[in-house]
Order: C-alpha cells, then structure tokens, then sequence
C-alpha cells in the first residue's frame, strides 16, 4: 500500500491516525511538527501526507504551503486533518495546496476513501 507522513504534534492524534492506517496496510511515517514533516516529505518521498495545522513553530498551513511549492515535493498530495472547522479554515487550507481537508476526529472510512481519491490523483 501507500507510505503515509503524518505530522502532528498531539501524540494521541499520531497514534490514532497510525492504527487506522497501518491496519489497512499503509506504511506510516511520523513527525511531530511542520518543520520536521517538510524535511521528512523532502527525505522520503511518501506518497502522501496527513498535515495537522496547529502546531508549534511552522504551522500546517505554512508547512503544507512549503511542501505544495516545492518542485522536489509538488507531487505529493497534502491532506489537513485538524479540529479547525471553520470553511475559512477550508477555503485557507486548499489555497495553500492542501488536496482535502477533513476535521478531527476523523472517521476511519470517510481518511480511507480520502487517501484513495488523493493517491489516485
């Protein structure tokens, strides 16, 4: 299956988001903040990311913005998985780059299909 980069800095949101994936068979990837995340995405390639917003230091806004512009990591597609749920925050997240945007907590089912769509391009 797809190598996942999750960034987030809630350990709790980090395994959730592991058992879900790694259940289903993707291989995960971690990184507690956004600068650590865009140098992991920029070490390993993975086939995509689940980008938590806030965050100390670089937010995931900034870190997704970071990703999405860079010819060395354009390609990979950027899902936000945050608690903010506002279409602001939306509207904010896509115009960064993001792919898809889903709030916390997310449904297993609903992360699974997102992952689909975004890997299928």
């Amino acid at each position: 299956m797809a190598r996942i980069l999750i960034v987030d800095d809630s350990p709790t949101e980090m395994y959730k988001l592991a058992a879900m994936l790694e259940k289903n068979g993707h291989e995960v990837l971690k990184a507690e903040n956004g600068a650590d995340g865009v140098a992991l995405a920029r070490q390993e390639k993975p086939d995509a990311v689940l980008m938590d917003v806030v965050m100390p230091g670089l937010n995931g806004f900034q870190a997704t913005r970071q990703l999405t512009k860079d010819p060395e990591t354009s390609h990979i597609p950027v899902v936000i998985v945050t608690t903010k749920d506002q279409e602001t925050d939306k509207v904010w997240g896509k115009r960064q780059g993001a792919k898809d945007y889903l709030t916390k907590p997310v449904d297993e089912a609903v992360l699974l299909n997102t992952l689909k769509a975004v890997l299928a391009g």
